[in-house]
């Protein structure tokens, strides 16, 4: 099973959402009443309930997902002007709190992955556990993963997989399913699947499902989430005001490299040989922030025994300075350069 957001139960529903490291990710951003928060990745709402609970503040909730919008909409009836929901991508953020008057905000946290409302759902296509067409879409627009995988060459499906899903297989697996789409077209997920594992092959003390790779390059690529990741950590860069928190949690090890390279860019190297001279991070500039972490947070071994799907999860935060907010680079930060263009 792929690493997705939490636990299964939605807001609303008959069990709570518990999301991945409640407890640190507050302990990180310690909201306050009066400020803005930001939550970027709102899914079935947890971190936002329970920093509308910890503090008499104000949310942006941020989803590309409609149903997750829909809970968004249930909750904001529940904290009455207290949390404004808005449907599309959170490296729009900057427009969205402009859109609201806001100018600057106090905290922003980023969930990252697939929501476990999403993995659940077998019509969306995320996971192979359960059989349902083979769609991987964040939001309702746009091509599907049957598309790209119907439609792309041998080459480009084999980059992908092994770019996006760093499949030692790739190339062999890109040739298996333009040889079976050449007899029919692959339009569900347990067909993809099955075309992976006879590839791969899956040994009996094997935990992680031999497809999990291929599963997550296609829904990557199909839905810019690295691009994105990069472009929302620099608009929360922007937008947060001096002293401001931005927390991020992450699922493998493609996020977790972008939100590692950003805050070790933009992060002070160490103690000042002078306490007259500034610090200076990557590039020559002012830190930007300040590590509340200097290693990821991982969630605790009890977590793991309740939640399974927590068992990848890594935190990052930092606290904004007064410098001056870096440039965007794709490159230092590691984001491939073949996102989503069809």
């Amino acid at each position: 099973m792929m690493a997705g957001r939490g636990s299964t139960a939605a807001v609303g529903g008959p069990a709570r959402h518990i999301p991945v490291m409640l407890s640190e990710v507050l302990q990180a951003l310690q909201p306050k009443s009066g400020e803005i928060i930001v939550d970027g990745t709102f899914g079935a709402g947890g971190y936002s309930e329970a920093v509308l609970k910890q503090a008499d503040c104000k949310i942006i909730a941020i989803d590309r997902d409609e149903e997750a919008f829909r809970l968004s909409g249930q909750l904001a009836d529940k904290y009455s002007g207290r949390l404004i929901a808005v449907l599309g991508r959170f490296s729009e953020m900057e427009a969205f709190a402009a859109s609201e008057g806001f100018t600057a905000v106090d905290g922003v946290m980023l969930d990252l992955g697939v929501s476990s409302m999403q993995l659940d759902e077998s019509e969306r296509g995320f996971s192979f556990a359960k059989d349902g067409p083979l769609d991987m879409r964040m939001g309702v627009e746009g091509q599907t993963a049957s598309d790209i995988i119907n439609t792309l060459s041998e080459e480009e499906l084999a980059r992908i997989i092994a770019v996006f899903g760093e499949e030692r297989r790739a190339r062999a697996i890109a040739r298996a399913i333009v040889a079976r789409r050449g007899d029919k077209p692959i339009l569900r997920t347990s067909e993809l699947a099955d075309i992976v594992a006879k590839v791969i092959g899956r040994k009996r003390d094997e935990t992680k499902h031999p497809a999990t790779r291929t599963f997550q390059a296609i829904r990557l690529y199909l839905n810019e989430e690295l691009e994105d990741l990069a472009k929302g950590l620099a608009a929360a860069e922007r937008l947060l005001r001096t002293g401001g928190r931005l927390v991020v949690v992450t699922f493998h090890s493609l996020e977790d490299r972008i939100a590692k390279r950003f805050f070790a860019s933009r992060s002070a190297p160490g103690p000042r040989a002078s306490r007259h001279l500034p610090e200076i991070s990557d590039g020559g500039r002012a830190p930007s922030f300040r590590l509340l972490n200097r290693r990821p947070l991982e969630p605790s071994q009890e977590e793991v025994r309740r939640n399974p799907r927590a068992r990848s999860a890594r935190l990052r935060a930092g606290e904004r300075t007064e410098a001056p907010a870096h440039p965007l680079d794709f490159d230092a930060l590691g984001v491939p350069q073949m996102t989503h263009r069809m």
